[in-house]
């Protein structure tokens, strides 16, 4: 959103007479009192609008939540169910580009007017129900909502926002839950141990509904959790898991179930089996409601498409994308990063939020960068450019480091200074690869 939208601030009966993408968004922004950026979790507010709207779900609902890898988990059911042939809606946070990128309807961003139709649809309900505060995310989910009825879709993936239990995704029941993995991450909201995120993580979970968990060993508090709702718990490795090598990978169920002979997921990197894993686990449970052809779950995992996960785009140098804001998100990455053919030089583009844990997200790179190039974000919770600076020198990770006020100059600058066989790989934040990616869109 550019600086203008951000300072136009709409009323509600402006929003009614001028109803651009642009202003609705505006109003979401000026709803509550901590904006955009603001996070106040709950269900209330949420139901309370959800009952005046009625929206009365008709197809299967799965909920993806979990500490990293949420998106590529709902990229490949996505990918999955349109391959087989279902109207598929799916909504994922946050977008990159465009607003529209969160609400998808068979792997397509939806119109700014349908975005529109479902907004007002919102704000009335809104009003009705006491002029409710809802938070921009909250608001959001919604309008989604709205826009996957008004569409008829025949399966709709939610991802969950933060956390699970009190996150507005959660407001809506699933036939299905599944929880990627957990890891320390929005510690301020959820709790500074795995097992505090855990138990928030495994909110989502639904009694005698399939729960999935993909992570390799998870927290006492999502399985004590599970077995309090008595949710029907799929654990990886005991539940389902697959083996292979690096031509061809086959995933199995303790039902002795097994699909074999599986390309790699077209997304990279080790832990995308455990995702493409829980993908299909999730779809082997809903298999009576929702069945899917073997050739759907080749095509969903080998075309499956997910910009800014280890994205690397053409040309030379080298430059890789990924999003990767967390300790666990930058280890997969620095993995990533070996498995690459020989690069002469690594030159980073950095730029965080003041609430990740900086430090431990950049020590995963410690003598494996040359060049730190470091990036204010212009945002509310972002972090300075000398703030980096001085953890990857207190950290003694490494490297040069240059400082600059805006993530577009810091890559700007590591086009000059990379040469043919380097590469440059841009990290830290949504916010950061974004501002590369409209760089690049406009060919600076």
């Amino acid at each position: 959103m550019s600086d203008d939208e951000h300072a136009e601030q709409p009323t509600a009966e402006r929003v009614h007479s001028r109803p651009s993408l642009s202003l609705w968004l505006a109003h979401l922004e000026s709803l509550h009192p901590r904006g955009q950026g603001g996070i106040e979790l709950g269900l209330e507010r949420v139901r309370q609008v959800q009952r005046e709207l009625a929206q009365d779900m008709q197809c299967p609902v799965i909920i993806v939540g979990g500490t990293n890898g949420k998106g590529s988990t709902c990229a490949y059911l996505e990918a999955i169910y349109s391959f087989a042939g279902y109207h598929v809606g799916c909504y994922t946070s946050p977008h990159l580009l465009e607003y529209n990128e969160r609400v998808r309807i068979d792997r397509q961003p939806v119109s700014d007017a349908a975005l529109c139709t479902a907004f007002a649809r919102v704000e009335a309900a809104r009003q009705t129900a006491g002029k409710v505060a809802l938070t921009y995310f909250e608001f959001g989910t919604l309008a989604a909502v709205e826009v996957f009825l008004a569409q008829q879709v025949e399966v709709l993936i939610l991802e969950v926002g933060l956390g699970g239990r009190l996150d507005a995704v959660n407001a809506y029941a699933p036939d299905c839950a599944i929880v990627t993995g957990i890891a320390l991450d929005h510690t301020d909201w959820l709790g500074s141990t795995r097992e505090a995120i855990g138990f928030e993580k495994a909110g989502i979970f639904r009694r005698d509904r399939p729960a999935i968990c993909a992570d390799p060993d998870p927290p006492r508090s999502l399985l004590e959790y599970a077995q309090a709702v008595a949710a029907d718990l799929k654990l990886l490795g005991r539940d389902f898991g697959y083996f292979g090598n690096l031509q061809q990978w086959t995933f199995w169920t303790r039902g002795g179930q097994r699909r074999g002979g599986l390309a790699h997921p077209a997304l990279r990197g080790a832990g995308q089996l455990a995702n493409a894993s829980a993908a299909l686990a999730a779809v082997d449970s809903l298999r009576q409601q929702l069945p899917v052809s073997m050739q759907a779950m080749r095509r969903g995992l080998s075309e499956v498409k997910l910009p800014g996960r280890f994205q690397i785009l053409p040309g030379r140098p080298a430059v890789i994308l990924d999003v990767a804001h967390n300790p666990q998100a930058v280890t997969g990455l620095a993995d990533k990063l070996a498995g690459m053919p020989f690069s002469a030089r690594t030159i980073a583009v950095v730029g965080m939020l003041a609430d990740k844990d900086i430090a431990g997200s950049l020590a995963p790179l410690a003598g494996k960068v040359d060049c730190w190039l470091l990036a204010d974000l212009d945002v509310a919770r972002g972090a300075s450019s000398q703030t980096l600076a001085s953890v990857v020198s207190r950290a003694a990770l490494g490297g040069k480091t240059e400082c600059f006020a805006s993530p577009t100059l810091a890559f700007e600058r590591s086009a000059e200074l990379a040469g043919e066989n380097d590469r440059i790989v841009v990290f830290g934040s949504f916010y950061t690869v974004a501002a590369v990616m409209r760089n690049r869109q406009h060919g600076r």
